[in-house]
Order: structure tokens, then sequence, then C-alpha cells
């Protein structure tokens, strides 16, 4: 099991930006660094999608609808992978999750996202 901690979600208008973290305390560095990072979110009454990985070497791959909108990143010093989301849509309210390779928290949180006027 992996323990993540998603954070930054909230309540934002239309064309407004956030920045979500994912905070990973037990990952050693060394698995921190070689891991794929993922953020994926879910809609109500929607499956589960990915929205961007982060792959060693600084590889990012974005869903098609977030292109040019959302940066995925890390620090490495501060064991965090960072969401930037920017122009956000009111189809991109969701609760959204962090992954490391291929696994999600274990306690399975997530972060509200919710864009609304």
């Amino acid at each position: 099991q992996v323990r993540l901690v998603e954070s930054g979600g909230g309540l934002v208008q239309p064309g407004g930006s956030l920045k979500l973290s994912c905070s990973a305390p037990t990952t050693i560095t060394s698995v921190f660094n070689a891991a794929v990072w993922g953020w994926y979110r879910q809609a109500p009454g929607k499956e589960r999608e990915l929205v961007a990985t982060f792959a060693s070497g600084g590889r990012t791959n974005y869903a098609d609808s977030v292109k040019g909108r959302f940066t995925i990143s890390r620090d490495s010093s501060r064991k965090k992978v960072y969401l930037q989301m920017n122009n956000l849509k009111p189809e991109d309210t969701a609760v959204y999750y962090c992954n490391r390779d291929g696994q999600f928290s274990s306690t399975g949180q997530g972060t509200q996202v919710t864009v609304s006027s």
C-alpha cells in the first residue's frame, strides 16, 4: 500500500486557477524519483480518468481535455507532486487523486475541485 495525501482543491470560478499537491511522506526518495506519478479525476457518475503523468526523466503526458491548461510537476526534495490547473472549466469539476506507479493512496481521500460561477 502507498500513502499519498492530496490537497489544494476548492471552489473556483470558470477561468480561475488552482494548484493541487500530492504529498508522499512514506515514499523513500529513490522510489519517488523513479516512479511514474499521475493525477486522475472522477466526476460524479463517471469513470475515473487519467489527467496527467510525470515519469522519471521529466517526461509528461496529458489528457487531450487538459492540454495547454494543466501542468504536472514534482519536487523531489519535498516529495511532492503538483498539478497546476489554469483556465478551469465546469467540466473539470471532479475529485482529483494522486497515483504512484498505478497505485492510489490507501486512504483514498482525493481532493475536490469544483468549478462553478
